[in-house]
């Protein structure tokens, strides 16, 4: 009867675990959900801003008449064209080359201020080429702090973004083998230690090679390491590792085991162990040895 009530206490709790991990597997999908929506607007403003500033240039073309400045002002029109049509072909999440497109756009404001007071000092403008360059930087002005008013907002989403691109090791397992590749019942037969834990998916982290860093700190804080010159940076300082590893990330979950030869004394206790990514703690587990 005792057994039963225990299995019951068991499985209640089982279920409640269970029904926890779906509610953070949901709010994690909305989160993605709502930061690429983040990213689709931000690629939409700056599409609005590219475009508001070729008309303006169209607008400043029709207040010279120095050829020499006309032509200027069309490269610098043509250049803005030819950035839309980069931005048109960027990904949305593509938080990097949004980035640059929104530098270029800041380079774009610059020239244009420039190319303003020179039309503005050309004594052979008439009235009504005045009231136009008047018109112009009114426009330039409340593009400037509609700007001014995104920056902030931008700069937010650029830490969430860091953020969320950021790699997760999730599902670490700490196994001591003895010499026959078998789990070791007693830390004096252990001869290796098999390291294994999934590198997360993420739709916003990129791809290409990555460089995985493990730390196995024994109780008493001291890492396990080959060579004292083994280290990586991290929060500008230099950390001893212990295992590293190389990896071809895809965006997609993969598994990922690395392993640690014993060669020196390994006592009873708790050991802790640390992942690193591209100077960020991706994944931190603990074990016993006993």
């Amino acid at each position: 009867m005792k057994k039963n009530i225990i299995f019951t206490i068991i499985a209640v709790l089982l279920l409640a675990a269970m029904g926890v991990l779906a509610y953070l597997l949901m709010n994690e999908k909305q989160a993605n959900t709502e930061l690429r929506e983040e990213f689709r607007l931000e690629k939409e403003d700056l599409e609005s801003e590219y475009t508001t500033f070729s008309r303006q240039y169209d607008e400043l073309k029709l207040t010279v008449s120095n050829d020499s400045l006309a032509q200027l002002l069309e490269q610098e029109q043509l250049k803005t064209q030819r950035l839309l049509e980069e931005l048109h072909t960027v990904k949305s999440t593509n938080a990097t080359e949004i980035r640059r497109l929104k530098n270029e756009l800041a380079t774009l404001r610059t020239v244009m201020v420039s190319y303003i007071n020179q039309i503005d000092s050309l004594n052979q403008i008439n009235a009504q080429q005045k009231v136009v360059i008047e018109e112009v930087t009114q426009k330039y002005n409340d593009a400037s702090r509609q700007i001014s008013n995104l920056t902030e907002e931008r700069k937010n989403l650029t830490e969430q973004v860091t953020l969320a691109s950021q790699l997760d090791a999730t599902g670490i397992r700490v196994t001591p083998l003895n010499k026959r590749g078998r789990e070791a019942k007693r830390t004096k037969d252990t001869e290796k230690l098999q390291i294994s834990f999934n590198i997360a998916k993420n739709i916003t982290a990129k791809t290409g090679d990555r460089t995985l860093y493990v730390r196995i700190l024994k109780p008493d804080n001291d890492v396990l390491t080959r060579d004292a010159s083994d280290t990586f940076s991290y929060e500008n300082r230099q950390l001893t590792y212990s295992i590293k590893k190389y990896i071809e990330y895809t965006g997609e979950e993969q598994a990922v085991s690395v392993y640690w030869d014993v060669q020196e004394f390994l006592y009873a206790g708790n050991y802790r162990l640390d992942i690193f990514a591209e100077g960020n703690l991706i994944g931190s587990s603990s074990f016993s040895l006993k």
